[in-house]
């Protein structure tokens, strides 16, 4: 993988408790469980939660703001609601933690996807060397559930949230005696999130826990927050989304909607989608992908589509636009999905490598 000179700075930082940047946060603010007089539980809201693009939703973890409930297809709106790619960050003294977390649906898995990717949680830690490394899930058995982990103290925690579910809440519950602490952003941007929006394989599927989704591969592989805007069975690029997507302001736009796409909708849909975009936002860089293949057939019929209209694009000056050819993103042996068309865990990784070597590359050279 090309990496950015702050991309290798960063994976040789050392990451040790006194250099995180992180606010302790006021045990008064906690709750106490009448039953529990060994914990004080903080509320999710009180943490860094990342991979949110609006601040104006209904829910806490909706991934769409309450503006857009009127507007998009109501398959969106629903889909909105599962917290896919969301995590809370957190430094902690304690060297164990528990979480409690109630979901919004009782539904936990899905025929195709395990509960631990659906409605599961899963805990990353900053090791010595500054990577991430998975230290556990919480595996859901109900509507409200709880797990206990094992943490390193003072060590950065990132815990991913449910994929295809959403949150009623989420607590940390640490021993009295020990701090919680919400690291603090940096105001550079380098910190600005790469957004991807996408279809199932986007949001997750059929990713074994929240952690193995591709797009969080992405996140810990470059270390940039990453706002995971996959809608199972509905990114399809409608007007209204264009208009949404450009209220952000990231460091790059990935479009990977061709799953959900007919070829006359990519035929009618991508320039204009493209268009309104770069009006909003004519430094950002946008990426157009095409659809994975199991067969890794390259390009696929509505790809061939996608690169005409691209290299249109291009033609008519529109600038800071790529392409990225789904070549070797499921690999060539076939057991890189779980269907022929979702990813397992062997294919997400993959498929996060391909993706992460071309958006290296265009971070490293936007403005």
């Amino acid at each position: 993988m090309r990496l950015t000179a702050w991309m290798l700075a960063a994976l040789l930082l050392p990451f040790t408790f006194a250099a995180v940047a992180a606010e302790k946060i006021d045990p008064l603010k906690a709750l106490a469980d009448p039953c529990d007089d060994k914990e004080l539980w903080y509320d999710g809201s009180l943490l860094l939660l990342e991979g949110k693009g609006w601040e104006n939703t209904e829910s806490y973890y909706d991934r769409l703001p309450a503006s857009a409930k009127d507007k998009v297809p109501a398959p969106v709106w629903d889909l909105s609601h599962h917290s896919a790619g969301m995590a809370l960050r957190f430094v902690t003294e304690a060297r164990s933690i528990k979480v409690r977390w109630t979901l919004r649906n009782g539904g936990l898995a899905l025929p195709h996807m395990p509960a631990t990717g659906v409605s599961g949680i899963d805990l990353y830690m900053r090791g010595e060397d500054s990577r991430w490394t998975f230290v556990q899930n919480g595996r859901p058995t109900a509507k409200s559930n709880e797990a206990s982990f094992r943490v390193t103290r003072g060590r950065e925690c990132l815990l991913y949230l449910p994929l295809y579910n959403g949150l009623e809440s989420l607590k940390i519950g640490v021993p009295k005696d020990k701090a919680l602490l919400k690291p603090t952003e940096s105001p550079d941007r380098r910190n600005k999130p790469i957004v991807i929006y996408g279809t199932s394989i986007t949001q997750g599927g059929c990713a074994s826990r929240p952690g193995m989704a591709f797009t969080a591969i992405i996140r810990r592989q470059l270390d940039v927050p990453v706002i995971n805007l996959g809608f199972s069975g509905s990114g399809k690029m409608e007007p209204e989304m264009a208009d949404l997507l450009a209220e952000l302001d990231p460091a790059v736009y990935v479009l990977d909607c061709l799953w959900n796409m007919r070829p006359a909708d990519v035929s009618e849909r991508v320039a204009p989608f493209v268009k309104k975009l770069r009006s909003v936002r004519p430094n950002t860089p946008i990426l157009l992908v095409e659809d994975c293949s199991v067969s890794n057939t390259t390009p696929t019929e509505k790809g061939a589509i996608c690169r005409r209209i691209y290299e249109d694009l291009k033609a008519q000056g529109v600038a800071g636009l790529h392409f990225l050819p789904n070549r070797d993103m499921l690999g060539t042996d076939g057991d890189g999905t779980v269907d022929g068309c979702h990813p397992n865990d062997v294919g997400m990784l993959r498929q996060a490598t391909v993706f992460s070597k071309s958006l290296a590359t265009i971070l490293e050279h936007r403005e």
